[in-house]
């Protein structure tokens, strides 16, 4: 359960009408009056939220006391939304009504930053619930690998801000994190590579660390992952990146390639490969193999498949390749990769599962229209999927990108990043919805997520203070609606919220 650490005694929560909370509640009114809250009830049942909130208040230092003149209550109330709660804190103790689990979780989640600041707690009534569906998170493990007690914080600091993705990125040209049982040399050979470049990849000559970095999850322990998260009302979206970022499967079974490269090796660099699958039978066998495993792992309703930066050189120059084109009927190369990803992508719906790609898969005019396209190419593919009747997460790399400079590097002296500059006032005046989006179709956008991609962030360390703050600011720019928001009350409450997060913050 998402815990809260010891009170600083020498920290109180700020005085005046707002409050250091993040997201803030959609509607938050103070009350003269402060509940101490020393001792208290803790609620009656082995729920799990009822275990959270006995938690919340044991790590704050209240004592349960069943004869205490004041309580913790909670109860649903189906008139509200899902995910939406109210929270009363007077005189009587703390009450709590949300439309389900979800709902009192978020109640949770405000009330652990308030104890944050100590058990002195102000007197308030809050109604909230959140703007979009899908507040996600791409984490990028294939280019470094991360180890699972970092995936757990990041887990735990996504619950924290309200947000209920982690889309794992999973495999990539520079290494396969996941174990397939069926095809074990993904991970005894593609989770490792001899050495990783060192500055950017522009420059030349290029210089590398020559030290091999490795590492992959096993099945067990990303079901076990699955769990906790399930447990703070996270899904794990699971991404296979197909047809291209593959350099790490064809350095471990090479017949999945074209041929055209002896030796296949995993990447040590950055950038965009020639490197695809073919177009074999026993190719589309393997992938659906492994998908198999994929969903045997992760029950979620989503699967991503990538579909992203998929070059045609390798299938142009094939003469297998064109002999499969004329047998399959595809007229042109640039019907390949469209043909790939909507067999896979009816592969996923065959199991229950909603197929999700990054928006070139738009190129395929007969994918079904119940596919979940994520828009990261900053012009029109957003609002073209829109129209064309998809439903829309949002993720433009200008806006969503935290691998991205968040000062100008020339001022404010930063950890290597890819580049660009993306500070959190941006993300904060973020709208999310494409510009010209006709009001009738707002419902299809699901909602957004910010990428955490890791060519050039290699720890745990390094990947928080690329997060922080601008996860903050997106986590209320996806719950909270943009004439509630306020940047330099933002500011305000960052400058409270902050510290208490134990992570290592980029510049506010």
């Amino acid at each position: 359960m998402t815990s809260v650490p010891d009170p600083d005694p020498m920290v109180s929560l700020p005085q005046g009408d707002t409050l250091p909370l993040v997201p803030y509640p959609r509607r938050l009114e103070r009350h003269p009056g402060t509940l101490r809250l020393a001792r208290s009830r803790f609620p009656e049942s082995n729920a799990p939220h009822a275990r959270l909130a006995a938690s919340l208040l044991e790590s704050a230092g209240v004592v349960r006391d069943e004869m205490s003149d004041v309580g913790l209550s909670i109860a649903l109330d189906s008139a509200l939304n899902a995910e939406g709660y109210r929270l009363r804190i007077d005189f009587e103790g703390i009450d709590i009504r949300a439309g389900a689990e979800a709902g009192v979780f978020y109640a949770l989640q405000t009330l652990n930053q308030l104890l944050r600041f100590g058990t002195d707690l102000p007197f308030l009534r809050i109604e909230d619930g959140p703007r979009f569906a899908w507040r996600g998170m791409l984490l990028d493990v294939a280019r470094h690998f991360m180890p699972v007690q970092f995936l757990r914080k990041c887990i735990d600091l996504l619950a924290h801000h309200k947000l209920n993705v982690l889309h794992l990125h999973l495999t990539d040209d520079q290494g396969w994190r996941v174990e397939i049982r069926k095809y074990p040399r993904l991970t005894e050979v593609g989770s490792r590579r001899a050495r990783t470049l060192l500055g950017h990849g522009h420059v030349r000559p290029r210089i590398y660390d020559d030290e091999p970095h490795e590492g992959f999850y096993t099945q067990e322990e990303l079901r076990d992952l699955v769990a906790y998260a399930a447990d703070r009302h996270v899904t794990i979206v699971p991404e296979i990146d197909l047809p291209g970022h593959v350099l790490a499967a064809l350095a471990a079974y090479p017949e999945l390639g074209n041929e055209l490269e002896a030796s296949p090796e995993v990447c040590c660099h950055w950038g965009v490969f020639d490197s695809v699958l073919n177009l074999e039978e026993s190719t589309f066998e393997f992938v659906q193999n492994v998908l198999l495993e994929v969903f045997d792992v992760f029950p979620g309703p989503f699967v991503h498949l990538g579909g992203d930066e998929c070059r045609v050189d390798e299938w142009q120059r094939s003469s297998r390749v064109s002999e499969r084109m004329r047998e399959l009927e595809l007229e042109h190369v640039g019907h390949v990769q469209p043909y790939f990803m909507r067999r896979m992508a009816d592969f996923v719906k065959r199991h229950g599962r909603t197929f999700v790609g990054w928006d070139e898969v738009l190129k395929n005019t007969r994918l079904e229209r119940d596919a979940v396209v994520m828009a990261w190419q900053p012009r029109d593919n957003s609002l073209e999927a829109l129209l064309r009747g998809f439903p829309v997460v949002m993720t433009p790399n200008n806006l969503t990108y935290l691998d991205h400079y968040q000062k100008p590097p020339a001022e404010v002296e930063q950890p290597l990043a890819i580049g660009g500059l993306t500070s959190w006032e941006d993300v904060y005046a973020w709208t999310v919805y494409p510009k010209g989006t006709p009001d009738a179709l707002h419902d299809r956008v699901l909602g957004a997520q910010v990428q955490v991609w890791t060519e050039y962030i290699a720890t745990p360390e390094h990947a928080e203070y690329m997060m922080f703050p601008r996860l903050c600011a997106f986590g209320e720019v996806v719950w909270s609606y943009p004439a509630e928001r306020s940047a330099s009350d933002l500011k305000e409450r960052l400058a409270a919220h902050l510290p208490r997060l134990d992570v290592r913050s980029g510049p506010l």
